[in-house]
Order: structure tokens, then sequence, then C-alpha cells
């Protein structure tokens, strides 16, 4: 005996695994802790006074 699908149902679902897919992508393209963000943002404030500091003339 075969199964009954509804279809309905069958769209939500495969929409919900997509939906889910592209968290997963962004998660792991933006998902980065407070730490980490405030590591960046030191590191390059630190490069660009090293810059500043070198510089010749004004």
């Amino acid at each position: 005996m075969t199964r009954i699908t509804n279809l309905r149902q069958a769209r939500k679902a495969k929409a919900r695994v997509q939906k889910e897919k592209v968290a997963d992508e962004n998660r792991a393209l933006h998902g980065r802790t407070k730490a980490e963000k405030q590591s960046d943002k030191s590191s390059k404030a630190k490069i660009a006074k090293h810059l500043d500091d070198h510089k010749l003339g004004d």
C-alpha cells in the first residue's frame, strides 16, 4: 500500500529545511563572539596607530 503525501506539508517541510540551511551558512559567516569582535577591533586600532606613528610628514 502506498503512503498518502500531503503536498502542502511536504512543501512547508522542504522550505523549513532550506531556511535552516541558509541560517547555518549565515551563522558560519557572521556568528562571532563578542570577544572575537573586540579582539579584531583592538588589533585593527593597534595597526592603525602604528602606521600613524611612523608617518614621515603630515
